[in-house]
């Protein structure tokens, strides 16, 4: 008797594999008003073994932001469910538009255009936002891209394009290649993180600093965003990858 599990695990292991995650070290970009990570050895071969300690902010290097990151009496990074983790997959390719426009703000009528190329986006699904900003990785300066006034000139999610993902599409979660959510100039416009207080408020997640997404189909591939669980956490770094269809 055929195993079906078994005989789908035989096919994705045939199929092409994309990591979407950075590695990191204390010398990794990431957000200004955090501390470096580190690493300390607290015990080396010539103890017997080697183990070591690491300290970072949850929200570091490529990482799952739980609902409670900004929004009160929302799930824990350990309440969230296995197979929201794993979800299909889709692309919206904005890399030549961030070469021009490295601040610009995706919207709603952006959406619309993609479908009318690549069809509507399903429901339940993981949307990735592509704008080829992790080329900028390992570079500090390069990925915060600051103006002669000091400001960050970043591209992200606008709050439009959010509510139309989320509430028309019905998709599960989101993902971007930036350190946040939304656009530098809505954050400097609004004073706040509208579009990252949104996704969460809708009690799901995002994986934030994502790379490789110049490796994916529009659609087709399925994410696993793996993660440890540590208790009553808002976020921790994630080992996220997919599987090509």
């Amino acid at each position: 008797m055929d195993n079906e599990l078994l005989n789908a695990l035989t096919l994705i292991k045939t199929k092409e594999w994309v990591d979407l995650t950075h590695p990191f070290d204390k010398n990794s970009p990431h957000f200004f008003m955090f501390d470096p990570a580190e690493f300390k050895t607290l015990f080396d071969y010539q103890d017997g073994f080697f183990a070591q300690q690491f300290t970072f902010p949850g929200q570091y290097g490529t990482h799952i932001d739980a609902p409670c990151h900004f929004v009160p009496n929302r799930r824990y990074l350990h309440e969230l469910e296995l197979k929201e983790l794993v979800l299909p997959l889709i692309v919206i390719d904005q890399s030549a538009r961030a070469k021009i426009d490295t601040n610009f703000t995706f919207s709603t009528a952006d959406i619309l255009e993609f479908e009318a190329q690549h069809g509507e986006i399903e429901a339940g699904t993981f949307v990735a936002l592509r704008t080829d900003w992790s080329k900028r990785w390992p570079s500090q300066e390069a990925m915060d891209n600051k103006d002669a006034k000091g400001n960050n000139q970043i591209p992200g999610w606008g709050i439009d394009a959010l509510k139309f993902l989320f509430e028309e599409r019905k998709v599960k979660a989101i993902g971007h290649e930036t350190f946040d959510t939304d656009s530098a100039q809505d954050f400097h416009k609004n004073h706040a993180l509208l579009g990252e207080y949104y996704v969460l408020e809708q009690d799901t997640y995002q994986i934030e600093l994502m790379t490789n997404l110049d490796k994916l189909p529009t659609r087709g591939a399925v994410i696993f965003n793996i993660v440890a669980k540590p208790y009553n956490a808002s976020g921790f770094p994630v080992r996220s990858f997919a599987i090509l269809p």
